[in-house]
């Protein structure tokens, strides 16, 4: 597995940046380098020297981050740099492994078990299903839950790369944008005071828009492709899919009930470590996630991990890619927020018009190209901020303008592998799986062909 989960899933922090105190309009683009040189690596080395990154991915991110932390240790001093550190370890690094590590062993302790052989109606159902459940489970736990037997359903056809590429489209990104719940962006939305209830209602339709195109390109393009299979020897009638380990969907709902609590529950009582005000109830959160870890590790039977094919490798890929992400993203993100008093002014005027208003297609356009490439929940907040940073106004006057960022931010981390969590999660389960799954480049063509002229529509269609 040479690439993983390189973003999303950035719940209930604020950005280092912002946290550390950097002033972005005092930022030359220089200090961006090593975090775009990370981004390119990603992208690049596994098609030019796969063997090379393959084993030596965390050597190269820890190269890039030091580029990044030794001349801001020369510029800025001691201080500057450890607060920094400090911000992006204690408020994001370890809040978003936690998550990450809490969703991916419990919706590993579920285990859908049974025969079924993919048909066009078959893929396109279960597509659906992952639709409905991503809302709910989030994209991680949905995608997470339905990608193995999908792929089992599949494993006889000798086309199934779109099987997987839609199921990123659909499960992995889009279908989570109904809820707070789903995708990391609008979790942080909520908990800079946007109600469940304005982004289920203001994202509703732009959703089931999305997913009914998705799902009738898929199920034409899968017809297409089922009348090219090969003949094959008779298999045994389907049987029924069976359902194990249900323990871990009360320990997902736990889980989404003590991310919730942080959300709602205020005690205004923090601890300071390192200059880092850490919050009460983030504390607890993230206590509450390892629990729950930990008890579906000793009450989940082996059996339905191996059935699963569970292991640690995706967990221990991201612990070492996420600490060069988290830190070496600081100033773009500082950059970003200075709006047009900084070296990305550019950016700023492009989303407003000259009386300063705000330009909602600019903001759905910008706001998701750069959650393609970027992590997209910080890509959300800094254009809530930007756009003006009440929770009020912004469901408020501004209710166009927040729909325009959360569609932009959900919606296009399905552009790239990069662009949202579970996207690499599917690719290497897929892989795994030995789905010859596209490149970097390869799989932004298909996102290209089929997401774009869908994203023209839904322009149209609400701004």
């Amino acid at each position: 597995m040479q690439q993983k989960l390189l973003a999303g899933l950035l719940f209930l922090v604020p950005v280092a940046a912002q946290a550390a105190g950097l002033d972005g309009a005092g930022l030359s683009l220089l200090w961006g380098v090593p975090f775009a040189a990370i981004l390119l690596s990603i992208a690049l080395f596994p098609i030019v020297a796969e063997a090379f990154w393959h084993h030596h991915f965390g050597k190269i991110v820890a190269f890039f981050t030091a580029a990044f932390l030794l001349p801001f240790l020369s510029w800025f001093g001691m201080p500057a740099t450890l607060e920094l550190v400090a911000h992006a370890l204690l408020t994001e690094y370890f809040p978003f492994l936690i998550l990450l590590l809490t969703l991916y062993t419990l919706s590993g302790g579920i285990l859908l078990t049974g025969r079924l052989h993919a048909t066009p109606g078959l893929n396109t159902r279960i597509l659906g299903l992952g639709a409905l459940l991503a809302p709910v489970m989030g994209t991680t736990g949905a995608a997470m839950l339905l990608i193995r037997p999908l792929l089992r359903a599949n494993k006889g056809r000798q086309h199934k790369v779109h099987v997987v590429v839609f199921f990123i489209f659909l499960v992995a990104n889009i279908g989570g944008g109904l809820t707070p719940l789903g995708d990391p962006p609008l979790f942080l939305g909520f908990l800079n005071g946007v109600t469940f209830r304005w982004t289920f209602w203001h994202m509703l339709a732009p959703v089931l828009l999305a997913v009914a195109v998705l799902l009738l390109v898929f199920y034409c393009l899968d017809r297409y492709y089922f009348s090219k299979e090969k003949p094959q020897a008779p298999h045994a009638p389907d049987a029924p899919l069976r359902l194990s380990g249900r323990l871990n969907l009360l320990l997902l709902m736990l889980a989404i009930a003590a991310v919730l609590m942080s959300g709602v529950w205020k005690p205004h009582v923090e601890l300071t470590l390192s200059g880092v005000h850490l919050q009460l109830q983030d504390l607890v959160r993230d206590g509450l996630l390892l629990v729950l870890t930990a008890l579906s590790l000793w009450l989940t039977p082996r059996s339905v991990r191996a059935g699963n094919e569970f292991n640690w490798h995706p967990i221990a890929e991201v612990a070492k890619l996420f600490i060069g992400i988290f830190i070496t993203i600081a100033p773009v993100i500082a950059m970003l927020r200075a709006g047009e008093a900084g070296p990305l002014a550019s950016l700023a005027r492009l989303v407003t018009d000259p009386s300063g208003q705000p330009l909602d297609p600019a903001y759905f356009w910008v706001t998701g190209l750069l959650s393609s490439f970027l992590d997209n929940a910080p890509t959300y907040l800094v254009f809530f901020n930007m756009a003006s940073g009440d929770a009020h106004t912004m469901m408020g006057s501004l209710s166009s303008t927040l729909q325009a960022i959360s569609m932009g931010a959900v919606f296009m981390g399905a552009m790239t592998y990069i662009g949202n969590a579970p996207n690499f999660m599917v690719k290497s389960i897929a892989t795994h799986h030995h789905v010859k799954m596209p490149s970097f480049f390869g799989y932004l063509g298909w996102s290209c062909v089929f997401l774009l002229p869908l994203f023209v529509l839904l322009s149209l269609v609400f701004f």
